[in-house]
């Protein structure tokens, strides 16, 4: 990383942890939080956060663990509260040895190792996994899984608004209609959306536009260009910026990485 990203969310929540390069900082709920060879940054399940990364400083080398709850669950059900808000209690935590031995050997294997295969991969990721969340998440607390806890979005007009959102992601996102859809004034509707989810509109239909674009440039051929455009930008350009100000890299460099899948 060499740049800052825009603010954003996940649907999982993940952790980053510095593997080279200069500390830097995220900024999670608009606190500015430490990113270094000491701490590592926790982030919860649409925990709005920006990389505030300073242009002038070399780049950092960072690995992020993003953690899918229905993964974890073949292991663990307990551990279907990776999806609950409050799974990680800190946004910063010291990291311990473990953590870092076994994240230091997992990130020069991946830019440096030969070709590994994928069981040996899934059980580094996986030991690792268990390393952070048993030394930093709350998935004991019995709380989190009591259902009112359970990530959901209880009021069924934020939920028509969001399946609106998801059938047209090639539209442009446009508040009015959207409040429309969810039978509310617009200033009631944006109070509510907030309410419900933690983060804007706009945030949410980016999110759901990120994992549209991420999907498409790693399990299919399909060209960038029609890509961008099944995605409601007019000009590839557009895309390959909106893109790079929430990943860092554009969609060629992503796909270049990844492991993209033979279609039938």
């Amino acid at each position: 990383m060499d740049r800052p990203l825009v603010t954003h969310a996940h649907t999982q929540c993940h952790a980053l942890i510095k593997v080279g390069g200069a500390d830097t900082h995220f900024s999670v709920r608009d606190k500015s939080v430490p990113l270094t060879d000491d701490t590592m940054v926790l982030i919860n399940s649409w925990e709005p956060h920006a990389y505030t990364h300073n242009v002038e400083a070399p780049r950092t080398i960072i690995l992020g663990l993003y953690i899918e709850p229905q993964w974890l669950v073949k292991t663990e059900k307990a551990l279907i509260s990776s999806g609950n808000p409050g799974f990680f209690p800190h946004s910063c935590v010291r990291i311990s040895d473990r953590v870092r031995k076994l994240s230091n050997t997992l990130a020069m294997e991946m830019l440096y190792g030969d070709d590994l295969s994928d069981q040996y991969l899934e059980e580094q990721l996986f030991n690792l996994m268990i390393a952070v969340i048993e030394s930093f998440s709350e998935w004991r607390n019995f709380n989190l899984l009591q259902p009112g806890n359970l990530p959901a979005i209880p009021d069924f007009r934020i939920r028509r608004a969001i399946s609106y959102m998801r059938a047209n992601l090639g539209s442009e996102l446009d508040i009015n209609t959207l409040a429309e859809q969810a039978c509310l004034s617009r200033a009631h509707f944006f109070k509510l959306f907030q309410q419900s989810t933690n983060v804007t509109p706009i945030v949410y239909a980016n999110v759901l536009r990120m994992e549209a674009a991420i999907q498409g440039i790693a399990q299919t051929q399909q060209s960038l260009a029609l890509l961008s455009g099944s995605l409601g930008f007019n000009a590839q350009s557009h895309f390959t910026r909106f893109f790079h100000q929430h990943v860092g890299a554009t969609p060629s460099q992503y796909r270049k990485v990844v492991n993209v899948l033979e279609q039938p």
